[in-house]
């Protein structure tokens, strides 16, 4: 009982906080006069009350937190919340089903930018607002819960982090406290946003675009106002800014405040992460332009190269922006894209996938291995720059590197069932899974997941949920062991 009591206080307490993020929403409506305030007025009254009585309700009681409580905590906050979020565009929408809104949200939270929405365009301010909310709100969420949340339930946030990642962000370098973490991280994600913000309204969107956008790019969301997603822009500045930031959100967060505090470009240079992250998605799009422009699918390696960078950025960073219908490109070039989208993103980043650092690590031990094959006495350790990396840190890269392809096998198996052909199910799968937002085939970048059956479209939102917490948060609740403690 205390354990349900104290779930229910920290729940109550995060849809206050959601209600609370409503209601900016509710006064975009009331000042832009665009007919959705009603659906936000409703929403944040039910959103407020309900946390309210879930909160005061539990005041006063015994709470204890226990692993158990942070785990289950963890999977309630991540699949029940997107039911708070979606309230509005079921109101407003009255013949949006549950199902599609729940997706539409649980999109937004876990900043992967999939859509069922057509029309984007002539939808209210107030209803892209919010869908740009969820997504800049959950973007410095997933930070915060890598680096401060994931350590407390001992599954590795930012102690795993300092433990992979040497030479780039030592423990000294960041405040010592939880809390203080927390703020430093945020304000660091606050100032890049308001930075792309300014450099957006520079390149030629107007303030409501640059926002929206900003708050896409900097959680690597995805979501756009425009159906035609930023090829609706059709500019080469605004594509070289959202390239750019989006590469900034790639990159831990941790290593951008080092950088401000230090008032040194060195934490990057020192970034072992950073540094395979970089060369690996800037030599892809070089590749994939040179495969564009030789087959013929765009006249010069210049324009290749602009539509290449820009797409392959995106999808490899998890963000899931689109300027071209890449699902027309030559197969090679999107499965590639898709292929960077599961290793790509750092550690402490706004983007999914397996992280650089697990890559790196796995890749050397793979190398230490074969040297063990030609040399078997010999007595070689893993190393990354000068630091060791311990075998518990080995063991649990394979373990969870072994989990994510074995959910991705397992739920691509789900939708070939209801129907889906292979291409759209195993895209769909892997977009969804590393939050990078578009597939391919039916739900490729100039379509959207709305054709999708109600089963086809909550198997996607459990595969967006349980990529973004890093998937040992959910499987841990269906192992028995764990009850028993």
């Amino acid at each position: 009982m205390t354990v349900l009591l104290t779930i229910i206080h920290v729940f109550g307490l995060i849809t206050m906080g959601c209600g609370g993020l409503m209601s900016t929403s509710l006064l975009t409506s009331i000042f832009a006069k665009d007919g959705a305030m009603d659906a936000f007025i409703e929403g944040t009254a039910i959103t407020l009350l309900l946390g309210a009585l879930m909160f005061f309700s539990t005041l006063r009681a015994t709470k204890k937190v226990t692993r158990q409580t942070g785990f289950l905590l963890v999977a309630i906050t991540w699949s029940a919340t997107p039911v708070f979020s979606a309230i509005p565009f079921l109101i407003y929408i009255p013949s949006l089903s549950f199902v599609d809104a729940y997706f539409e949200s649980v999109s937004g939270l876990t900043t992967t930018g999939a859509t069922i929405f057509s029309g984007i365009d002539n939808l209210p301010m107030s209803i892209n607002l919010w869908r740009h909310e969820l997504n800049w709100i959950a973007g410095m969420g997933i930070i915060i819960f890598a680096v401060a949340i994931l350590p407390i339930l001992g599954i590795g946030g930012m102690q795993l982090y300092m433990a992979e990642a040497p030479g780039s962000v030592k423990e000294s370098d960041l405040p010592p406290r939880i809390a203080q973490t927390a703020k430093a991280l945020w304000l660091v994600y606050a100032g890049i946003t308001a930075v792309c913000i300014i450099s957006l309204k520079l390149a030629g969107m107007n303030w409501f675009d640059a926002i929206c956008h900003a708050f896409a790019a900097m959680s690597l969301g995805g979501f756009s106002t425009h159906d035609s997603n930023i090829g609706f822009f059709d500019s080469v500045p605004i594509e070289i800014v959202l390239t750019i930031f989006q590469l900034l959100a790639a990159i831990n967060f941790a290593t951008h405040f080092v950088v401000i505090r230090k008032r040194s470009l060195s934490p990057y240079r020192e970034d072992m992460e950073m540094r395979g992250f970089l060369t690996l998605v800037l030599s892809s799009c070089l590749f994939a332009a040179y495969v564009l422009w030789d087959t013929g699918t765009y006249p010069d390696f210049p324009t290749a190269l602009r539509h290449a960078t820009f797409n392959l950025v995106t999808i490899a960073t998890d963000c899931g922006f689109a300027t071209q219908n890449f699902n027309q490109w030559p197969i090679f070039v999107p499965m590639w894209m898709l292929f960077l989208s599961c290793l790509s993103a750092s550690s402490g980043s706004t983007g999914g996938g397996i992280r650089m650092i697990r890559t790196i690590i796995l890749l050397k031990q793979t190398r230490l291995e074969l040297f063990k094959f030609i040399h078997p006495y010999a007595i070689k350790s893993l190393r990354i720059g000068d630091q060791i990396i311990s075998n518990n840190i080995v063991t649990s890269v394979t373990g969870f590197i072994f989990l994510y392809f074995m959910c991705i096998v397992i739920l691509v198996f789900a939708l070939l069932l209801t129907g889906l052909d292979f291409v759209t199910a195993l895209s769909a799968i892997i977009a969804c899974f590393n939050n990078a937002g578009p597939g391919l085939n039916q739900v490729g970048p100039a379509t959207n997941y709305a054709s999708l059956s109600d089963l086809q479209t909550m198997i996607c939102s459990f595969a967006m949920i349980l990529g973004r917490v890093q998937i040992f948060s959910i499987i841990i609740l269906f192992v028995p062991e764990f009850w028993r403690k």
